[in-house]
């Protein structure tokens, strides 16, 4: 009888007796011939084969065999001949029974022997592990591989955690516990299996398991292969490595983040210490030459892994000068591996500097890759390895080249931009004034600071410029883009301005000007032109004038000034800017201002101008709470430079991406009784008053020394004015740091110094003035001119 679980294969029998006769069968049998079993009860084997001999051949062998035999024939079956492996088994016992023979059709007696074949081919090989474990994971038969202690001999019951260390196989179990619970199989799972004997060593494994189950159904065990991909899994380590060093490295476009990045990828993943050493010459950002025997060598970045810095190796920030053979190799190129340090000791014994330079404490092999780019040497590597890791070799080499070649070409763009904003902070900061200015009119304070990233050298610009009559103009802006174009451009802009405030224009004039030039200037830029352009550029210009203690002020784009007043009140100035320059032409709206002694004005431009609650924009808020404090009694005697500095403490202590200007102007009035003016009718007989009404205000004053200078300049101008201009005309003396004589008159006809002609009846007057006066002028007014001149005091 057979069960619904059983094979045709397996239950196709026949009971034969000693005359080759059939005496009973079994179901499978009656399904592979065709026949009822009555029908085969009986009958001679002979008659159901299509070759009488085969069962002969079969008989002759089967006593003397100690296996069952088989030989191949076919069987007569009611569908016609079907092709069989006949298996005879000898009974022993007292009855009737002889035989047992098996039927097996040959299709299924080929994928038997396959797989049988299959089988033995597993478990005879060499090359990949093959274990079969119960269902208490312990190994019930395995291939013998001679270099795993696992199956290098016999398996007896051993389990995994007698073989490996105990992290390592605590993992595998795991894995393999789940396959027995879920069925569901795992392939290539790749997992540490560091040996038990050798726990320092690294080794992997790629894991594979199918679940063994019988045909009841019954869950037998796990059978596991698995195969050595040590190598593999470390030149994996290599390729993620060099990967990582391709994003990582070049993203800082400074040398000392640049290298402290490359030392950082190096340890502990490739070596257990490094160290980066860096040229002078690269470190300052300048030019790197031929490097010679002896150049010096700083070390820059180091890290160990595990512990600090060995001492008896060259400290961070320590100076190295290399010698000839360390030079040549260099310049050579490639990396040097040493992979027994210990031969190394008795050759460099003697040798204090080599032995700081390469004998670490506990190391046992070492490779030096040098940082070349573009032909020149700008560092090297240094790496080591202790005795728990494989030796550097040619591999490690290719892998080091690669990731050094990779890290030199970011060290030498972080070199070339270091000198670039070098140059470019230092053009920035010779076009910028004096940080601190004192005046009649005020006592000021400027402070520039880059900003954090590669772009921070920006166009951020103040100015202090001294006009006519002790006023003074204070200047704040900031050009478009970054770096040596944005400070080229920033001077052009800056030059235009002093150029303009000479003809001292009103501020809303002088930026309709500063606009029409910032057009014509933008033409000439080179298409496509995008950093250092000055259109968009803003400006704010505000001209102060102690006398009337007044502040006139116009803005292109730009923020306005922080008014910090005596009294504590503290706020923007209302002022509606214009556009930025050389963007849409429209007119700019001037705002008066009037101001006290002591007031503080805080100009801002670049991140410090920025919005309120964007950006760096905070930085604004502080900036008017601390202008509020500055302005309060209790801070008025604080110098100016004082209260900049506590203003941009915070700011200093974080520096935004982009950079800032800073421009603090405390204001004063021009003192009671250092100025006078007169009016006059147009007559010229009013002249000889003046000249009398100056005398006497010059004595009072004692400056009796200037008194024939000041007549004459006071008689030419007003004559004249007189003359061609009519009346009324007014003159104003103002005693300051030199004494200012303006004559003013309701023409806006602006006189021109010239050479007389021997033969001129005049035509002399200004020509005298500017000989007699250490600077002469004229500018615009509301109602006419004004000429202006200014005398040394004695």
């Amino acid at each position: 009888m057979s069960t619904g679980s059983e094979r045709p294969e397996d239950t196709a029998l026949l009971v034969i007796d000693h005359d080759g006769g059939v005496i009973a069968c079994t179901t499978g049998a009656v399904e592979l011939t065709g026949s009822t079993a009555a029908d085969l009860q009986g009958r001679p084997v002979q008659d159901l084969l299509t070759d009488p001999g085969a069962w002969s051949t079969l008989c002759d062998h089967a006593p003397a065999a100690p296996a069952p035999q088989s030989v191949r024939t076919s069987l007569k079956c009611a569908g016609g001949p079907r092709g069989v492996q006949l298996e005879l088994l000898p009974v022993d016992g007292l009855l009737d029974a002889r035989f047992l023979l098996r039927l097996v059709p040959v299709d299924l007696a080929d994928r038997r022997d396959e797989n049988d074949a299959l089988l033995r081919a597993l478990f005879s090989q060499t090359g990949i592990g093959l274990a079969v474990h119960d269902t208490d994971l312990r190994l019930v038969r395995g291939n013998k591989l001679p270099n795993d202690p696992l199956l290098s001999t016999t398996p007896s019951g051993r389990r995994l955690e007698e073989v490996l260390v105990p992290e390592d196989a605590a993992s595998v179990d795991a894995q393999l516990r789940r396959v027995v619970a879920t069925g569901e199989p795992l392939i290539d799972f790749v997992t540490p299996a560091r040996l038990a004997e050798a726990p320092e060593r690294e080794r992997a494994i790629s894991l594979s398991a199918l679940r063994l189950a019988g045909r009841d159904g019954v869950v037998r065990g796990v059978a596991v292969t698995f195969t050595d991909v040590t190598e593999q899994e470390r030149a994996r380590r290599r390729a993620v490595l060099v990967g990582t060093a391709s994003s990582a490295l070049g993203r800082s476009l400074e040398v000392g983040r640049n290298t402290q990045v490359l030392a950082d990828l190096l340890v502990p993943a490739f070596a257990d210490l490094a160290c980066v050493d860096i040229t002078e010459a690269v470190l300052i950002g300048e030019e790197t030459g031929e490097f010679a025997t002896g150049a010096p060598l700083r070390r820059v970045s180091t890290v160990a892994h595990g512990g600090p810095w060995p001492g008896e190796l060259y400290p961070p920030g320590s100076v190295i000068r290399v010698k000839a053979y360390e030079s040549e190799r260099l310049r050579g190129g490639s990396a040097v591996i040493v992979p027994d340090i210990e031969e190394l000791r008795p050759r460099i014994a003697e040798d204090p500097d080599r032995r700081r330079l390469v004998l670490a404490p506990g190391t046992a092999s070492y490779m030096v890759v040098p940082l070349q780019a573009r032909g020149h040497v700008l560092g090297a590597v240094s790496l080591w390895r202790t005795a728990e890791q494989p030796p550097f070799d040619t591999r490690d080499a290719a892998v080091a080249e690669d990731i050094c070649s990779r890290a030199a070409l970011a060290i030498d763009n972080a070199r070339r931009y270091t000198r670039e904003r070098r140059t470019a902070e230092t053009l920035q900061r010779s076009l910028l004034p004096r940080p601190a200015l004192k005046l009649t009119a005020a006592e000021t304070a400027g402070v520039y600071v880059p900003g954090r990233t590669p772009t921070g050298t920006g166009g951020s610009w103040f100015d202090v410029i001294t006009l006519s009559s002790t006023r003074v103009a204070f200047v704040v802006g900031n050009v478009r883009g970054h770096g040596l174009n944005a400070a080229v451009a920033m001077g052009s802009l800056r030059t235009a301005v002093r150029t303009l405030a000479d003809l001292d224009p009103p501020p809303d004039e002088l930026l309709t000007h500063l606009d029409d030039l910032v057009v014509r200037l933008a033409d000439d830029e080179q298409p496509g032109e995008s950093d250092g352009s000055v259109r968009g550029a803003t400006c704010l210009y505000a001209v102060y004038d102690p006398v009337s203690a007044r502040c006139l002020m116009a803005g292109a784009g730009h923020a306005s000034p922080v008014l910090a007043r005596l009294s504590g009140e503290t706020g923007r100035v209302e002022l509606q800017p214009g556009p930025a320059l050389g963007l849409e032409g429209a007119p700019f709206e001037p705002v008066e201002v009037e101001l006290g002694p002591g007031d503080l004005l805080a100009f801002t431009a670049g991140s410090l101008s920025e919005a309120s609650g964007t950006g760096d924009g905070h930085v604004v808020e502080y900036l008017r709470a601390t202008a509020s404090r500055a302005g309060s009694a209790g801070c008025a005697g604080r110098a100016v430079t004082e209260i900049g500095r506590d203003m941009l403490a915070p700011f200093l202590a974080r520096p935004p991406d982009d950079d800032a200007a800073l421009l603090l102007a405390r204001v004063s009035a021009s003192p009671a009784g250092s100025v006078v003016a007169w009016e006059f009718p147009a007559d010229v007989r009013v002249v000889s008053d003046a000249r009398a009404l100056v005398t006497e205000r010059l004595a009072g004053w004692g400056l009796d020394d200037l008194t024939y200078t000041t007549e004459l300049i006071v008689s030419e101008l007003l004559t004249n004015a007189i003359r061609y201009a009519g009346g009324p005309v007014s003159v104003r003396l103002i005693k300051d740091q030199r004494l200012v004589c303006e004559v003013s008159d309701p023409s806006e006809t602006q006189p021109h110094l010239r050479r007389a002609r021997p033969t001129d009846e005049g035509g002399r007057g200004l020509f005298l003035i500017a000989q007699l006066t250490h600077r002469w002028g004229s500018r615009y007014t509301a109602s006419g001119k004004t000429i202006w001149t200014e005398q040394l005091l004695p």
